[in-house]
C-alpha cells in the first residue's frame, strides 16, 4: 500500500498509531522493547515501522535542545499575494535554519520558525523578504521562553503505564555541558537526518568504532542532546485540525497559563513571545468543533483575555523534515 497517496484518515490503524506514540516517547527505542510494552511481536513492530518509514509517512529526527535553540528563535508570519504562497513557503522550507513552515488557511499567510544568527536573520528580514514582490507584510515575534515544544507532544494512544515503561530515565543535566568535538558533531548530524540509525550504521557513517559511538551516544544523552521527534501528518492520527493560537494573557499569569497549556494533551507547543500578543500555543484537534471546545473550555477558564486563531491549511516542514510525501493536502 502506498501511504503517500492514500487517504490520511484511513491509513493508520490503532496499532500503527500506538507505534507512532511509542516513538514519540523515545524515538530510538528498540523494536524489542516497543513490542514488549505494547504486547505484540518484535517482528510485527519491525515490519510495521519499516512500512511507515519506507513510505515516507513517518520520520524520526533529533530535535534541537529546547532551552538552547528555542529561546531567541523567531516566529514569522509572512503575508503574501494570493497565488504565490507555494513558492515562498518552499523557499523558506529550503533553508536549513527554518525547521517549521506552515501555510495558513486562506493561502495568504505562511507561519515559520527561524533559528539563526543575527547576520542570517537580518539578511532574510531586511533584505530577502522585502525584496520579494510577492511578500506584502512580515510580522516577527521573538521567543522569550519555551514551555513546551513539538518534541514533547504525544498523541495519546498509549496508557500512562506504557508511556512510562518506554521513557528513558532522565538524568540531572550537568550545569556546564561537556564540550563537543568533531566526532560528537558528526554523530548528531547523522541523527538529525535519521534518529533511528543503529549503532553499527552510525559507526560506519562517522568512521569510528561502534564501541566509541555507543559511549558518545550515552554521554550526549546524559547532556540532553538526544531528544527526538516522530514526524507524522497529524491527520493520520485522527487529528484533522492544526491551529496556532496567539494569546493575550495578564503578565502576572503568563507563567502559570503557559505551564498549564504545556500539560494539555492537545497542545504541541507553547511559547512566550514578544509582539502584540505574549503567548503562542499550537494545538491539534479532531475537528473544528474540537477547536471551538478547546477555546471555550480550556482557554476561557485559564483567564485568556484575547485569542487569535490561525488554522494551518498545510504543513510544509516540521522539525526540519519536509512533508511533501505525507499524503495529499485538503
Amino acid at each position: 500500500m502506498d501511504l503517500s497517496t492514500a487517504d490520511p484518515d484511513t491509513v493508520l490503524d490503532l496499532l500503527d498509531r500506538r507505534l507512532v506514540c511509542a516513538l514519540q516517547v523515545d524515538g530510538r527505542a528498540e523494536s524489542g522493547r516497543i513490542a514488549e510494552v505494547l504486547g505484540v511481536s518484535a517482528r510485527t513492530v519491525t515490519r510495521r515501522l519499516a512500512r511507515l518509514r519506507g513510505a515516507g509517512v513517518l520520520r524520526v529526527v533529533r530535535m534541537p535542545d529546547v532551552e538552547d535553540a528555542a529561546v531567541g528563535a523567531l516566529l514569522l508570519r509572512v503575508r503574501v499575494l494570493r497565488g504565490t504562497v507555494d513558492s515562498i513557503a518552499t523557499a523558506l522550507a529550503d533553508r536549513p535554519d527554518v525547521p517549521f513552515v506552515d501555510v495558513m488557511l486562506g493561502g495568504q499567510e505562511i507561519g515559520a520558525v527561524m533559528l539563526s544568527d543575527a547576520g542570517a536573520r537580518d539578511r532574510l528580514l531586511y533584505g530577502q523578504l522585502p525584496a520579494t514582490a510577492a511578500v506584502t507584510e512580515t510580522t516577527t515575534h521573538a521567543v522569550l521562553h519555551a514551555f513546551a515544544d513539538a518534541g514533547q507532544w504525544q498523541a495519546g494512544y498509549l496508557e500512562a503505564g506504557e508511556a512510562a515503561a518506554l521513557a528513558r530515565p532522565v538524568a540531572p543535566r550537568p550545569r556546564t555541558p561537556p564540550p563537543l568535538d568533531e566526532l560528537d558533531h558528526a554523530v548528531l548530524a547523522r541523527l538529525t537526518e535519521d534518529a533511528r540509525q543503529s549503532h553499527a550504521a552510525l559507526a560506519e557513517a562517522v568512521g569510528a568504532p561502534e564501541s566509541t559511538v555507543r559511549r558518545r551516544l550515552h554521554r550526549l544523552d546524559e547532556s540532553g542532546l538526544l531528544r527526538t521527534h516522530a514526524t507524522v501528518d497529524p491527520r493520520l492520527l485522527g487529528l484533522a485540525v492544526d491551529a496556532n493560537l496567539w494569546l493575550d494573557v495578564p503578565p502576572g499569569r503568563l507563567a502559570d497559563i503557559g505551564a498549564a497549556l504545556a500539560r494539555h494533551p492537545q497542545v504541541h507547543g507553547v511559547l512566550a513571545t514578544s509582539g502584540p500578543t505574549n503567548l503562542m500555543a499550537a494545538v491539534f484537534c479532531r475537528d473544528h468543533t474540537g477547536l471551538y471546545r478547546f477555546v471555550t473550555d480550556t482557554l476561557g477558564p485559564l483567564g485568556v483575555t484575547r485569542a487569535e486563531t490561525a488554522i494551518v491549511a498545510r504543513a510544509v516542514k516540521r522539525a526540519g523534515v519536509p512533508l511533501r510525501r505525507f499524503g495529499r493536502q485538503r
